[in-house]
C-alpha cells in the first residue's frame, strides 16, 4: 500500500499534536523541514540509513 508523503505527514503531526501537545510553530517546523530533506540530495543517504 503507498501512502503519499503529504497524507503521511499530516496524520503524524495531528497524532503528535493530539499526544504530546508541542507548541505549533515547532511541528510546523519538523514538518516542513522533513518534507524538504526528503526531497533533497541527502534523500539516498537517509534511505540507506533508514533501511
Amino acid at each position: 500500500m503507498d501512502v503519499p508523503l503529504w497524507l503521511a505527514l499530516l496524520a503524524v503531526g495531528f497524532l503528535g499534536i493530539k499526544l504530546i501537545r508541542p507548541p505549533w510553530w515547532l511541528v510546523t517546523v519538523l514538518l516542513l523541514g522533513g518534507y524538504l530533506l526528503a526531497d533533497s540530495l541527502l534523500s539516498p543517504v537517509i534511505d540507506t540509513a533508514v533501511k
